[in-house]
């Protein structure tokens, strides 16, 4: 991958963060799918349509928009993450998804050919941008004319079960105001709650060159893990929660666990054993649905890319 603009970001999914989803890739689809439905209506992928799906990860959507596009369409997943997309395209295989196609590369430079897309996608893969004007304005010169963009992206993280779950380790473990309201994370940098704003974001989007742009809240029940205990070691195990317990010892570690474990014995639910909801541990994640499009007439003022 010749130019990186996000080195953080790459360290990061190319080391403990991006080999923990690739190892877990149904475990963290299991938790994300809910938002396939909404970002793939919203997105209106239509037959023989070229898609670009930012920051696919292990290419659930990707795979998911191909299908959506038929045999005369396709579908780009694009990511920084080698780990991930070396899952998404043994999974890609594995299901003979002849459609879609993985790239690495950090989409906020990447030399993607101009109005070569129809329309464009991203399950939480657009928080992590350095500069998200330029990465929005890149991915907006990738589409036609009258292009279309979807993406998902992460509400306030006080309106996540999951989040609020963590934030109860606060005197265990140093979280910090990770998940409290208005906590650092919450707005300014890149990150996961960096799109939290929709105020901002409309205007990071208008400053890229995009218009019609439309910003509702949408919200999903993931399922985390078989039981409270199975979803706090996964939870802990993740990149936050690696990160959170690296810095204490063994023993609070431990303590750790139990603490979540007993609050996640909250979310556990029984399988009814026929047509409703499965068991186990099932948590409410918000997010932001953004929609937009590429003007038909060139945005004078959208900021142009960068040179590298």
């Amino acid at each position: 991958m010749p130019h990186i603009a996000n080195v953080d970001q790459s360290q990061a999914w190319n080391g403990y963060e991006g080999e923990h989803w690739a190892r877990n890739q149904d475990r963290w689809d299991a938790v994300n799918e809910g938002f396939n439905e909404p970002l793939l209506d919203a997105s209106a992928v239509r037959p023989g349509e070229r898609v670009l799906d930012i920051g696919c990860g292990a290419g659930s959507t990707t795979r998911l928009a191909a299908r959506q596009a038929g045999p005369n369409g396709r579908a780009l997943g694009v990511d920084l993450s080698g780990p991930m997309l070396a899952r998404a395209e043994e999974t890609a295989r594995q299901e003979g998804a002849a459609g879609a196609g993985f790239e690495r590369g950090d989409a906020q430079i990447h030399p993607f050919p101009a109005g070569a897309f129809d329309v464009a996608i991203s399950r939480f893969g657009v928080m992590f941008f350095a500069d998200p004007v330029a990465a929005f304005a890149n991915i907006r010169r990738a589409l036609r004319p009258g292009g279309r963009l979807a993406f998902i992206c992460a509400a306030e993280p006080e309106r996540n079960d999951w989040l609020r779950a963590v934030a109860e380790l606060r005197g265990i473990l140093p979280v910090g105001d990770f998940g409290a309201p208005g906590g650092q994370q919450a707005s300014r940098g890149p990150g996961m709650f960096s799109l939290a704003d929709p105020d901002a974001t409309r205007g990071v989007l208008s400053d890229a060159g995009f218009a019609g742009i439309e910003v509702r809240s949408v919200e999903a029940c993931g399922l985390w893990g078989r039981d409270a205990g199975d979803a706090a070691a996964f939870l802990l195990d993740s990149g936050p929660g690696r990160h959170l317990t690296e810095q204490v010892g063994g023993d609070i570690r431990e303590l750790a666990h139990r603490t979540l474990t007993n609050t996640l014995n909250a979310y556990e639910h029984v399988s009814d054993g026929g047509a409703g909801r499965g068991g186990g541990v099932r948590m409410k994640s918000v997010g932001f649905l953004v929609t937009a499009h590429n003007p038909e007439v060139a945005h004078p003022l959208a900021k142009p890319s960068p040179t590298v």
